[in-house]
C-alpha cells in the first residue's frame, strides 16, 4: 500500500512523481496488498519491456524496410535502448515506493533515477543527430545547407543543443537555484562574441554561401578585386579559388557575402561567349569582313569553339580611325577563354592581311609651325 508523501513537495512536482502517484492510485484500485502490487509492478514492467522490443523488432523494422533509406531503421534501433530504460527504473521507483516506508525513502532517490534516464535519452539524442546529419551530407543535391564542409559545424549546434537541453532539465530535477550561472554565462557569452566577431561573421557568411549556393566547386568566378578562377574549395571561413596562374587565393567569406560575385558558369550550361572587338579601315567591303569573321569562327579549325549556339558578327559603330565590329562565339568552358581569344586574333590577323583588308591603327601627323634659329618665309 502506497504512503503519504505529501511532506516533500519537491520531489511529487518531479515528473517521476507525477507518473508514479497516477499509477499508484491505479494500483490502489487493484489491491492493497504490498506484496501483490510489488509483483504487479515487476510483472508489468518486464512485460511492457518485452512488449516494446516486439513492437520495434516485428513491426516497426518491417515498415521501415520498405522504405528506400536506411535512416529509419537505425533510428528505431537507437529509440529501444532509452524507452526501455525509463520502464526499469519507473519500475523500480514504484517498487520502491511500496517496499518502503516514507522516513527510509531518500530525497535524491528520484533525482537519481531521472538523472539516469536522462542519460539514454541523451545518448540516443546525440546517435540520432548523427544519423540525419551523415543522410544529409551525403546527400548535398537535396539538403543545400548540409554539405560535408558544414558536418562538424551543425554536428557541433547539434550537441551543444543536446548538452544545453540536458543541463536545464538536470538543474530542474534537481531543483538547483541557477540563477548565477546563467548571469554568468551571459557575461561570458557577450565577451566571448565581441572577441570573435569577424570569425562569426565569417562564419555565418560560409553558411549562407552554402545555404544559397551562388556558385559551386569547379565553377570559374570573378571577384570585386579582379580575381577570377576555379573554385577550388568552400569552407565556414573562406572559399579557394585556383587562378589561371596556378595561384591559390583565399577570401574570407564575409568579404565574398558582402560583394559582386561573376560566376561564369553559373548559368544553364559551363558554355561561355567571348566577344573579339575588331577593326577595319574605311572603305573595307562590309559584307566581305563579315563573311571572313564568320568562316573563321565557324571553320572548324578553332578548338574548344562551340558552333551551338552559331557565331554573330555585329556592326558596333564609326570609330575614330575604324569601322568597329565585334565577333561573338560560344566556347565551351571559361577556362579557354584566354586561348580562344589569342587563336581568334591570329587568326582574325592573317585572314585579313591574306584579302588586303587594312586594319588601322593610330596614327598622328605633326606640323611645326616655329623653329628658333629658321628663318622666317621670304628671306
Amino acid at each position: 500500500m502506497f504512503q503519504d508523501q505529501t511532506d516533500t513537495p519537491t520531489q511529487e512536482a518531479t515528473p517521476l512523481y507525477s507518473v508514479t502517484d497516477y499509477l499508484s492510485d491505479r494500483l490502489d484500485e487493484i489491491t492493497s496488498n504490498d506484496l501483490a502490487q510489488t509483483a504487479i509492478v515487476l510483472v508489468a514492467t518486464f512485460v511492457s519491456a518485452k512488449l516494446i522490443n516486439w513492437i520495434s523488432s516485428s513491426i516497426l523494422q518491417r515498415i521501415a524496410k520498405r522504405t528506400a533509406t536506411d535512416v529509419d531503421d537505425r533510428l528505431i534501433n537507437e529509440f529501444e535502448r532509452p524507452i526501455t530504460a525509463t520502464l526499469y527504473l519507473i519500475g523500480l521507483f514504484l517498487t520502491a515506493k511500496i517496499m518502503l516506508p516514507p522516513a527510509m525513502m531518500p530525497s535524491s532517490f528520484a533525482p537519481w533515477l531521472m538523472t539516469i534516464s536522462l542519460y539514454y535519452w541523451a545518448v540516443f539524442a546525440f546517435r540520432a543527430v548523427n544519423i540525419l546529419l551523415v543522410v544529409a551530407t551525403s546527400h548535398p543535391s537535396k539538403f543545400n545547407t548540409f554539405q560535408s564542409a558544414t558536418y562538424p559545424l551543425f554536428d557541433n549546434i547539434g550537441k551543444l543543443i543536446i548538452i544545453g537541453s540536458v543541463i536545464f532539465v538536470v538543474i530542474q530535477v534537481w531543483n538547483v537555484d541557477a540563477t548565477g550561472w546563467l548571469a554568468s554565462a551571459g557575461i561570458l557569452g557577450v565577451a566571448v562574441g565581441f572577441a570573435s566577431k569577424d570569425t562569426l561573421s565569417n562564419l555565418f557568411a560560409g553558411v549562407f554561401i552554402l545555404a544559397d549556393r551562388p556558385y559551386r566547386v569547379g565553377d570559374y568566378v570573378q571577384l570585386d578585386a579582379g580575381e577570377r578562377g576555379e573554385v577550388s574549395f568552400i569552407g565556414l571561413r573562406s572559399t579557394r579559388i585556383i587562378t589561371r596562374d596556378d595561384i591559390e587565393v583565399t577570401i574570407p567569406n564575409s568579404v565574398i557575402g558582402g560583394g559582386k560575385i561573376v560566376n561564369e558558369t553559373g548559368g544553364p550550361t559551363r558554355a561561355m561567349r567571348v566577344r573579339v572587338p575588331v577593326g577595319v579601315a574605311y572603305g573595307s567591303d562590309l559584307a566581305q569582313v563579315e563573311k571572313l569573321l564568320l568562316e573563321i569562327a565557324n571553320g572548324g579549325e578553332m578548338p574548344h569553339v562551340s558552333n551551338t549556339p552559331a557565331a554573330r558578327v555585329r556592326f558596333r559603330g564609326f570609330g575614330s580611325s575604324s569601322l568597329d565590329f565585334e565577333l561573338l562565339c560560344w566556347i565551351t568552358s571559361p577556362q579557354y577563354r584566354g586561348l580562344v581569344k589569342h587563336g581568334l586574333l591570329t587568326a582574325i590577323y592573317h585572314t585579313f592581311d591574306k584579302n588586303n583588308i587594312e586594319i588601322p591603327f593610330s596614327q598622328q601627323d605633326l606640323y611645326i609651325k616655329d623653329w628658333p634659329g629658321m628663318p622666317e618665309k621670304g628671306q
